[in-house]
């Protein structure tokens, strides 16, 4: 019986980026955070002589070969086993396309949930208490093959809130936020994430942002991110946010948003100091998405986000709000703009596991 598997996408709370690397990479740091969004992915296996693989979308822009995540991670996953087995996998995609909420890393790594649950190995289907662990009792080696496939694949082996460093594949658990509404607004225009670099790239040269001021600056960000999610708040000014600047002027570690949500970002106020550096170089590009991010702010209004940020190098954005009713304010505001919405909510690790692989399928 053929397995069905949510994949459910993620959202960037905050990314900075280095200097481009000798390597061709870039360093950061990011929070990722999973949402309930998801694509479907269903998987049939079984062992077999040589190693086979047909794969299918109902999105004909989705690649069907080699080239698709969910393709290159089974055939890892099989070689890793050494194990062989005739591999049938379907995405059926809800999620946007070059959308910056990690769509295509998410399909990987539910083709591979997929394919051991149809093997018999299932080691992915932890308990809730398990799931509260370090790496989400993720093999080391599962982490390894997942980076092979992207760097923004292994976020996904661990679910809920997520700090990556390096390329974004060294991923560790986070204290979980609270769940919160969020609207994620989806543009027609996609963005290119290669572009995106090569604009920063073009920054970085630009501001001189050297590989040595890079790593200072990540590492402080890193901190700061460790430090507001383990609820150890320093004196603002203490850290720096994102852009590596600090001034009497951004304020750290604002109780301005402590409220009744029992959140880490709200708990924290890491929302007043949080930053997504790519918005320097996709919004001068895509003026449209800058205004999308000021209507989902809805800044000085009593419905105003907690938080609004492009997700990734975009083209999705989205906005985290205190009540639905807020959050379906804004996803009015954008639909009278003719932006299409999403309205979801944020999903921390234990839910992440345990319904993914739910038998009631949506």
């Amino acid at each position: 019986m053929p397995t069905a598997v949510r994949s459910y996408c993620k959202i960037n709370l905050g990314l900075g980026i280095g200097a481009p690397r000798e390597d061709g990479f870039h360093a950061l740091v990011t929070v990722y955070q999973t949402l309930e969004m998801h694509d479907l992915v269903t998987v049939t296996a079984e062992p077999a002589a040589k190693t086979s693989i047909r794969l299918s979308a109902n999105d004909a822009r989705v690649p069907t070969d080699e080239r698709n995540t969910a393709w290159k991670m089974a055939l890892l996953a099989l070689e890793g086993l050494g194990a062989s087995a005739a591999v049938v996998i379907h995405i059926e995609k809800r999620l946007p396309i070059q959308g910056g909420l990690g769509a295509g890393s998410a399909n990987a790594v539910a083709a591979l949930i997929g394919l051991e649950t149809e093997l018999g190995i299932a080691r992915y289907r932890i308990s809730e208490e398990e799931s509260q662990q370090s790496a989400s009792g993720c093999p080391e080696k599962r982490l390894e093959i997942a980076a092979k496939v992207g760097s923004d694949v292994p976020l996904f082996l661990i679910g809920g809130t997520i700090l990556g460093v390096d390329r974004g594949q060294q991923v560790s658990p986070l204290p979980d936020i609270e769940p919160t509404w969020c609207v994620v607004a989806i543009p027609e225009e996609g963005v290119s994430t290669a572009q995106a670099f090569r604009d920063w790239d073009a920054l970085c040269d630009t501001e001189g942002l050297t590989p040595e001021a890079s790593t200072d600056k990540l590492n402080k960000l890193s901190r700061a991110y460790a430090s507001a999610f383990a609820g150890r708040i320093p004196q603002a000014g203490a850290e720096t946010g994102s852009s590596g600047v600090t001034s009497d002027k951004k304020e750290l570690w604002g109780s301005d948003l402590a409220g009744p949500l029992g959140s880490a970002l709200v708990r924290t106020g890491i929302t007043s100091w949080i930053e997504n550096d790519f918005e320097r170089v996709v919004f001068p590009q895509h003026p449209s998405l800058s205004e999308i991010k000021r209507t989902l702010a809805a800044e000085g209004t009593p419905e105003a986000a907690l938080y609004a940020s492009l997700s990734g190098s975009g083209s999705a954005l989205y906005g985290l709000y205190l009540t639905r009713e807020h959050a379906e304010s804004a996803c009015r505001r954008l639909g009278e703009m003719g932006i299409r919405t999403e309205l979801t909510r944020t999903l921390p690790r234990a839910g992440y596991w345990r319904q993914m692989l739910s038998e009631q399928v949506d």
